[in-house]
């Protein structure tokens, strides 16, 4: 089901990144062309895998963070992963689910104070499900699913671990179960 207010998303946040990336990168050249860019620069993410009867979950969330100075930081980061469900499910007759979830996220971090970091993040994604229930045809669902999450979490230097807020979540329309959702940055 496409919603017009987010149909395209996917190229205002393109041409956002694009238009806005270069600018820190020129702004951080020196007259003799020697620069301190590399040096703001912290790349991190995340990577997960769990597995169980009949059920598969593998993902890896790679990102890079620029941090301007002790308070603030901008990032942007690629997600990917694979759900896969095997089996019998008698209470639905599901027989097969198998999802891809792929896209990326622009982050902004500030620490008023070193231990506490809030967030803003802006989550595109692009969901590509596959259902197969006995003696009918496959059901695909595919869309784009947008998230802006605002978060809090604990600050220990390199690892950051909270709680975001999708202020958007639509039960109806999610990839996620519910609006809150725990994380775990790691940038070094």
């Amino acid at each position: 089901m496409k919603t017009a207010c987010f149909e395209n998303i996917p190229k205002y946040l393109l041409c956002l990144l694009l238009a806005n990336l270069p600018l820190p990168i020129f702004a951080q050249d020196s007259p003799s062309g020697g620069g301190d860019f590399w040096s703001h620069v912290r790349f991190g993410g995340g990577i997960g895998a769990s597995f169980g009867n009949d059920y598969t979950n593998v993902s890896l969330a790679p990102g890079a963070l620029y941090q301007f100075n002790q308070y603030f930081g901008l990032g942007v980061g690629l997600q990917g992963s694979f759900v896969k469900v095997d089996g019998d499910y008698t209470d639905s007759d599901l027989n097969h689910y198998k999802s891809w979830i792929y896209g990326g996220s622009v982050l902004g971090a500030f620490n008023p104070i070193e231990e506490l970091q809030l967030s803003a993040e802006l989550e595109q994604v692009r969901v590509n499900s596959t259902f197969t229930y006995p003696n009918t045809p496959d059901i695909r669902d595919n869309f784009w699913n947008t998230a802006l999450y605002l978060g809090a979490g604990y600050n220990t230097g390199d690892v950051t671990v909270g709680v975001r807020y999708n202020v958007l979540f639509d039960r109806d329309k999610s990839v996620y179960a519910d609006p809150f959702m725990p994380f775990v940055r790691v940038y070094f």
